[in-house]
C-alpha cells in the first residue's frame, strides 16, 4: 500500500522560497511517477508539476514556470517542490500522487497524499 505524506508547507512572503516534500512509505517511490497538484479556495484542483520515473520532468501550470521546480531523492525516497519567488496566487493547499505516468487531469493519479497549506502572504 502506497502512502503519500507531504510536509513543508506554511506562510511564505511573497518572494520568498519554501519547498515542499512528498514522503513515501509501504513502497519505493522510484518506480512511480509523482505530481504536484494543488487546490486554492473554491477553485478546482490543478496539476502543478509532475516527474516521472526517469526524472524527466512535466509543467502543467504555467503561471510557475521559472519559478517553481520538482526534483527526486530516491535515496530518501521523497520528491520535492521547490517554491521560489511564489505570489498570493500560489496559495493553496498542496498534494502530491503517484501513478506509473504523468497525468495532467487529476483524476487519473491514483495513490494521493492528504496535503499540506500553503499561504503566500506578508
Amino acid at each position: 500500500q502506497l502512502q503519500l505524506v507531504e510536509s513543508g508547507g506554511g506562510l511564505v512572503q511573497p518572494g520568498g522560497s519554501l519547498r515542499l516534500s512528498c514522503a513515501a512509505s509501504g513502497v519505493t517511490l522510484d518506480a512511480y511517477a509523482i505530481g504536484w497538484f494543488r487546490q486554492a479556495p473554491g477553485k478546482e484542483r490543478e496539476g502543478v508539476l509532475c516527474i516521472s520515473s526517469r526524472g524527466g520532468s512535466e509543467l502543467y501550470a504555467d503561471s510557475v514556470k521559472g519559478r517553481f521546480t520538482i526534483s527526486r531523492d530516491n535515496a530518501k525516497n521523497t520528491v520535492y517542490l521547490q517554491m521560489n519567488s511564489p505570489n498570493p496566487e500560489d496559495t493553496a493547499v498542496y498534494y502530491c500522487a503517484a501513478d506509473d505516468f504523468c497525468y495532467k487531469d487529476y483524476v487519473r493519479m491514483d495513490w494521493w497524499g492528504k496535503g499540506t497549506l500553503v499561504t503566500v502572504s506578508f
